[in-house]
């Protein structure tokens, strides 16, 4: 793998600020100045940092799944003293997201010392569904039926696998909904296309990974069955890569945002989809169930 991948991984800093060390001079590899870009095997050779020793990856991963609370970031520190999530799972070497959540919306985020595993599932070939339940404001039921047919972004189209509404009180709605696209604030940014103010947003399931009754702010270690899941999704991303059981290096996916996975490409049999607010309306006394969360 390459030096600043290798110094990510083992904790020491992020992709961008190994890169730093290693533009400094301030990382070896047995003895010589690193090269930006080197490939190195961290269970091999000695790595240094300012002259001390860099520990190699955990061959045992770690994966911890959070209740991500509203106005937390999902990031590293970044100095400024915001709360980030990292503020709310022990110290980790290692330790990074499985994609971003909004600083405003709360639910399921992964975190594993997997950073090959953590690409996988963000990656936009292996379709990892995500869902959701934002609460409303403004026509959601008329809303829910331009979304089925799919909605043209600045990025793509976004059509959710499934959408379901439920009236809270007047004018303000449940709308839940099911996405594998994985873009950058894309239900925010899809309510918005259709009209729809969002008051709040919850993320329920990623994967094979549900929220359940976990509390705000708490964790809890991946289930096995959870594991077993996705490990079969990482399996079949190197199996269609014909890479069977070895490793081939990766770009950037440890931690790597959900922007610019592209997808959301229109299905066929599904009519077109629309771009923006089209004013359709649901046929009378149409109702749609209760969403599971």
């Amino acid at each position: 793998m390459r030096i600043q991948r290798a110094l990510a991984r083992a904790g020491v800093a992020s992709r961008r600020g190994a890169e730093e060390l290693v533009a400094a001079g301030r990382v070896t590899i047995n003895g010589e100045v690193a090269r930006t870009g080197q490939s190195v095997d961290p269970a091999h050779d000695v790595i240094l940092v300012d002259g001390k020793p860099v520990a190699a990856p955990r061959e045992q991963h770690v994966w911890i799944v959070l209740n991500k609370p509203a106005g937390v970031l999902t990031s590293r520190p970044d100095g400024t003293g915001r709360r980030t999530v990292f503020d709310l799972v022990r110290d980790i070497p290692g330790l990074t997201y499985v994609g971003r959540l909004d600083y405003m919306t709360e639910g399921v985020l992964l975190l594993t010392t997997d950073g090959d595993a953590a690409h996988a599932l963000t990656h936009p070939s292996r379709q990892v569904e995500r869902r959701y339940i934002a609460t409303v404001r403004g026509d959601a039921e008329g809303a829910a039926l331009q979304a089925e047919r799919g909605v043209t972004l600045e990025d793509g189209v976004v059509r959710p696998k499934d959408v379901t509404v439920r009236n809270l009180r007047r004018g303000v709605w449940e709308l839940a909904l099911t996405i594998r696209e994985g873009k950058t604030h894309e239900v925010r940014r899809l309510c918005e296309a259709l009209g729809l103010e969002v008051l709040g947003l919850l993320r329920t399931r990623f994967g094979p990974v549900e929220l359940g009754d976990l509390p705000g702010g708490g964790t809890r270690p991946v289930l096995s069955r959870e594991r077993r899941a996705i490990d079969a999704i990482v399996a079949s991303g190197r199996a269609e890569r014909g890479e069977g059981s070895g490793r081939a290096e990766r770009g950037e996916g440890s931690g790597r945002a959900e922007r610019g996975e592209g997808g959301g490409r229109a299905e066929p049999g599904e009519g077109p989809p629309v771009t923006g607010r089209s004013g359709g309306h649901p046929p009378a006394g149409r109702s749609r169930p209760r969403p599971r969360s």
